[in-house]
């Protein structure tokens, strides 16, 4: 996981995420899934670390599964520093307005499938999936590659 995350292990990560395809496409809980959502980092975040570890899980989740991905449906307003230190409670108060979405017509009445690789508290994807939540219709899963018990 660190030399991915942290690493630049791009090519450990798609077949990390083609393993994720393949579980999920042994389960019927995600079979109406219009698309993939990465979880988004700020764009600073992202340059600094030459990638997003979502979005690389997500192509190859796509790889093996054949749902597209869509990078840009969710925007991270905001840079946020690490979390990695944060209790659950500052993680949330961290992430309250740090993501909004450019066009909500295009979530609209859609199942989707908000993907990150690190559950620690779930602060950022309780408040990137709040977001999508608000869209009329919209239906939201979420996979993650790991987490943590802190």
């Amino acid at each position: 996981m660190h030399q991915f995350k942290y690493k630049g292990a791009q090519e450990l990560g798609l077949e990390l995420g083609r393993s994720m395809g393949r579980s999920i496409q042994e389960s019927n809980r995600f079979s109406n899934i219009s698309g993939l959502i990465p979880l988004p980092l700020h764009p600073s975040r992202e340059r600094k670390r030459g990638y997003n570890q979502a979005r690389v899980l997500c192509e190859g989740l796509s790889e093996e599964t054949g749902i597209p991905v869509f990078n840009n449906l969710i925007i991270r307003n905001t840079a946020t520093i690490t979390q990695t230190h944060k209790s659950r409670v500052e993680r949330w108060q961290n992430m309250v307005g740090k993501f909004s979405i450019p066009n909500p017509r295009l979530l609209q009445n859609k199942d989707w499938l908000l993907v990150d690789d690190v559950i620690t508290t779930g602060a950022t994807l309780e408040a990137c999936a709040a977001g999508i939540l608000q869209v009329p219709g919209a239906r939201l899963g979420i996979a993650s590659l790991a987490y943590t018990n802190k």
